[in-house]
C-alpha cells in the first residue's frame, strides 16, 4: 500500500515516527512535507496529500498538524477525500469501518508518540464495512456534486 503523509510544522516529529513506522512496517509512502520546523500553511500540505489520494495516486493519507482539525477540514474541501481527526484508536477504526476515510488527521500537540502509532495500526488494519454504511458514504459522495 501507497501512502501519502505530510504535516505542518508542529507535526514534524510526528511525521518522521510515522514515515518510520510504515517502512519498517512495509509500507511505501511519500513525504509530502513539511521538512522543517519553520512555520508553514497547513491547507497547502492537505491539498498536496488530498489532491495524490483523490487520484489514486496513493490509497490512503496521514496529515498531520497540531489537533489534526485544520488539516481535516482543508483536506475534506478535496472532492473525493474523507479525512477523520482521531484522537484514538476506537475513533480511527470506526472513520475506516463506518466512513470509509481515506485520510487520517493527527494532533501532535495532543497526543504522544506511542498513541499515534496505535491509532494508525487501527486504522492501517480496519476495512470499510460497506452495507449500510455504503449507502451513507454514498449520499456524502451525492453532496459534492450538488
Amino acid at each position: 500500500m501507497y501512502l501519502a503523509v505530510g504535516c505542518d510544522h508542529h507535526g514534524l516529529a510526528i511525521k518522521q515516527a510515522i514515515i518510520e513506522f510504515l517502512q519498517n512496517s512495509g509500507y511505501d509512502c511519500c513525504d509530502c512535507g513539511a521538512y522543517g520546523t519553520d512555520p508553514v500553511d497547513y491547507p497547502e500540505i492537505a491539498r498536496k496529500v488530498g489532491e495524490m489520494v483523490s487520484a489514486g495516486d496513493c490509497a490512503h493519507g496521514v496529515l498531520i498538524c497540531s489537533t489534526g482539525i485544520g488539516m481535516s477540514i482543508a483536506a475534506n474541501k478535496i472532492k473525493g477525500i474523507r479525512a477523520a481527526s482521531c484522537c484514538n484508536a476506537f475513533a480511527a477504526r470506526r472513520a475506516r469501518k463506518h466512513n470509509d476515510a481515506n485520510i487520517l488527521c493527527l494532533g501532535a500537540d495532543n497526543l504522544q508518540e506511542d498513541s499515534v502509532l496505535e491509532i494508525l495500526q487501527a486504522y492501517l488494519s480496519a476495512e470499510f464495512a460497506g452495507g449500510r454504511h455504503g449507502r451513507r458514504v454514498d449520499k456524502i459522495r451525492e453532496m459534492e456534486s450538488d
